[in-house]
């Protein structure tokens, strides 16, 4: 392979056609688009918290919605706008890495919102008599640990215990176990391979090159499943504080020296900037 194709430092962006008078027109386009969009959506947004009477639940997810919408279109139309005017269609490996990072945290965020709008929906329609205290907006501020974590803000967001249990359940099945079983099944493949070595020696060094990260991921999603899969009647407040400061803040110190302890590459580079 060249030398000059094994680093990519920027991209080029095609855009939607190269010739020079529908560049212009779409330059426009776009910039009304970006325009109506902003403007749109930062004046419900102010409504929304100036008039009382839209402190509901429904329009509390309207404007989070709309409050999304504003920064996703700050992600894309900005550079579609550059690219429509400029001789330069490139962008550089780091601004694309950020616009992917962004949209895609808006995206997914966006998802999960419209599920909980639909949500809403469903309780003020199945339920309306139920729907005020069911979707109480009752203020509690006072959060009984050393920092925001999810666990005691689900607490104070859910009235009901049932819903507390239930929205917990689903956090955990769907940010957590997915991973897990991607994992589980990499690691079921990978010992069938190791298993096929016929050398104990063979077998010893292949699954040393999986040991640093077996220990991470035992630590890391112990802790978690620890603290959100347990019965809701085993939940202790002060012991999940201990366990959740291990994985905010003991896991990131061990990190560097689990991967590093028994790498001979790391070890190698360390005497090297020691000298």
């Amino acid at each position: 392979m060249p030398r000059e194709n094994r680093s990519v430092t920027e991209f080029i962006l095609l855009g939607f056609t190269t010739d020079p008078v529908m560049q212009l027109v779409l330059f426009a386009v776009f910039l009304i688009m970006l325009v109506l969009t902003v403007a749109g959506n930062a004046t419900l947004i102010v409504l929304i918290c100036n008039d009382a009477r839209l402190h509901t639940p429904m329009y509390f997810f309207t404007g989070n919605l709309s409050f999304l919408d504003l920064w996703l279109s700050c992600v894309y139309i900005p550079k579609i706008l550059a690219i429509c005017i400029s001789d330069d269609k490139s962008i550089s490996f780091a601004g694309c890495l950020a616009q992917f990072f962004f949209s895609a945290g808006l995206d997914y965020t966006e998802c999960y919102l419209l599920a909980a709008m639909v949500y809403d929906r469903y309780v003020a329609i199945s339920k309306p008599l139920l729907y005020s205290q069911a979707m109480s907006i009752k203020l509690d501020n006072v959060i009984d640990d050393f920092f925001c974590d999810l666990l005691p803000l689900v607490k104070l967001a859910c009235g009901r215990k049932e819903g507390y249990q239930a929205l917990m359940y689903f956090l955990l099945s769907s940010n957590v176990i997915t991973p897990i079983a991607l994992i589980l099944a990499s690691y079921l493949f990978i010992i069938v391979t190791i298993l096929r070595i016929r050398s104990t020696q063979g077998r010893l060094k292949a699954f040393s090159t999986c040991s640093s990260h077996l220990v991470s991921v035992t630590l890391y999603y112990g802790s978690i499943l620890y603290i959100y899969s347990r019965p809701q009647t085993s939940y202790s407040l002060d012991t999940d504080k201990i366990v959740s400061t291990f994985y905010t803040v003991v896991f990131p110190m061990l990190n560097p020296l689990i991967y590093s302890l028994r790498n001979k590459d790391v070890k190698g580079a360390l005497n090297k900037l020691f000298k």
